[in-house]
């Protein structure tokens, strides 16, 4: 296989029993991703159950817990790979408290794969995911409307929920919407396409996987080079080599470029790029890369690399969206740490704005505190100034989490308006 291919990555939501798990396993088992060991554990763990067909929300119910009770309680990772694309999938919970899990699943994700039961329709719980997937700004919604062999694969009920949606999805800011009937547990538009819904002429979920256009979601025209670690060697052959290692968190850099220091403002140009694999001319995000300048300029772990007329902005108060992931409530005037790229400063929250009720799908003004899975609109003031762009425009530098510096517990995390 081709080891260049791009990575979709998505994340899974839906009500308790949409099916969620039964559908990544039946996209797993269907696209042959099963090793055998692991198909001989489910198979045992399926008999044990009384079932005569293979559990396939085993796949992915990794926690004992999750087994006992046929839930997920946590975001569980899976990696898998076809010769278009690599895929990492964030299976997510349903429930209300655990908020916090969808966002840990959703920050990363390039698309939501929104399940609604074919029974049920357009839910709460199905507004609430989808209006989180539009807050952290995700571009590709995938509703798959899971459980139509219950409804005897009924066009007209599919239709319905899809009207439903878009009525609903045209107050979000969600780029792009796609619906597909499917069947988990049959396999119906999964990989392959249904025989009983001819009715359907779209692309099957692992089709529409393998083509979503994620290319311009992330960020090549502005550089933003978070330095990790200043490399220095005082050695007669190498001749006091410097470098500076990191991962690119946007934008592209070339052999040549001038670039500017932040804080310092010091300028300087890139003679030379080393990657994973030895000397390059150019590199790009999300790469680990360590880069040498022309000039001897006093750079430290927390400083960043940008183009000299293309600038992230230095502050040191903004409003940010945060959810709150610790079981300990916030504490005003209490200070706390961010850790933004590889830069870190002291923080305290100066005012919460709002909290979004998320069951209503409104403000909550006049609150006073965070409890866990909370999610706000804050004010915040550090003790010295990060480099930032707005979420919106670069996830890698619009986001943080924040910390507990006396447990070291993330008890945060956020994004920047």
């Amino acid at each position: 296989m081709n080891n260049t291919k791009d990575i979709l990555r998505f994340t899974t939501a839906g009500s308790v029993d949409d099916g969620k798990s039964t559908l990544i396993g039946r996209l797993l088992f269907d696209s042959k991703q099963i090793t055998q060991d692991q198909l001989e554990i489910v198979q045992r763990i399926s008999e044990r159950k009384g079932m005569k067909e293979i559990d396939l929300s085993l796949f992915t119910d990794g926690l004992k817990d999750e087994r006992a009770q046929g839930i997920t309680i946590d975001v569980a990772y899976r990696y898998f790979q076809t010769e278009k694309r690599k895929f990492i999938i964030a299976d997510t919970p349903g429930h209300l408290q655990y908020t916090r899990n969808m966002v840990t699943g959703a920050s990363t994700a390039n698309a939501a794969l929104i399940l609604i039961d074919a029974r049920k329709g357009v839910i709460e719980q199905t507004k609430r995911h989808s209006f989180i997937a539009s807050l952290l700004h995700i571009q590709h919604l995938i509703v798959c409307v899971n459980k139509m062999d219950l409804v005897s694969y009924d066009q007209s009920q599919f239709e319905q929920i899809v009207a439903s949606f878009r009525d609903f999805a045209a107050k979000l800011d969600i780029v792009d919407v796609q619906f597909i009937p499917v069947s988990a547990l049959n396999g119906d538009n999964v990989v392959d396409r249904s025989q009983h819904m001819s009715w359907y002429q779209g692309s099957t979920l692992l089709h529409t996987l393998e083509n979503l256009s994620v290319a311009n979601d992330i960020n090549q025209i502005d550089l933003r080079f978070p330095i990790q670690h200043a490399i220095r060697v005082d050695d007669e052959q190498l001749k006091d080599y410097r470098a500076y290692a990191g991962q690119i968190a946007s934008g592209i850099i070339r052999v040549g470029d001038e670039v500017l220091v932040l804080p310092s403002q010091m300028q300087s140009k890139v003679t030379s790029i080393q990657g994973m694999s030895g000397q390059v001319t150019e590199a790009c995000a999300p790469q680990s890369v360590s880069i040498e300048l022309s000039d001897e300029l006093d750079i430290a772990r927390g400083d960043m690399f940008v183009k000299p007329m293309n600038q992230a902005e230095s502050m040191a108060q903004f409003s940010a969206m945060l959810c709150w992931m610790s079981a300990k409530p916030f504490v005003p005037a209490k200070k706390y740490v961010i850790r933004h790229t590889t830069r870190e400063a002291k923080m305290m929250i100066k005012s919460i704005q709002y909290v979004y009720d998320l069951n209503a799908l409104k403000r909550m003004e006049g609150v006073g505190e965070l409890k866990m899975n909370d999610i706000a609109r804050v004010d915040v003031q550090l003790s010295s100034p990060i480099f930032v762009d707005s979420f919106r425009k670069n996830k890698a530098t619009g986001s943080f989490i924040v910390i507990d510096e006396q447990s070291n517990e993330t008890v945060a995390a956020g994004m920047i308006f």
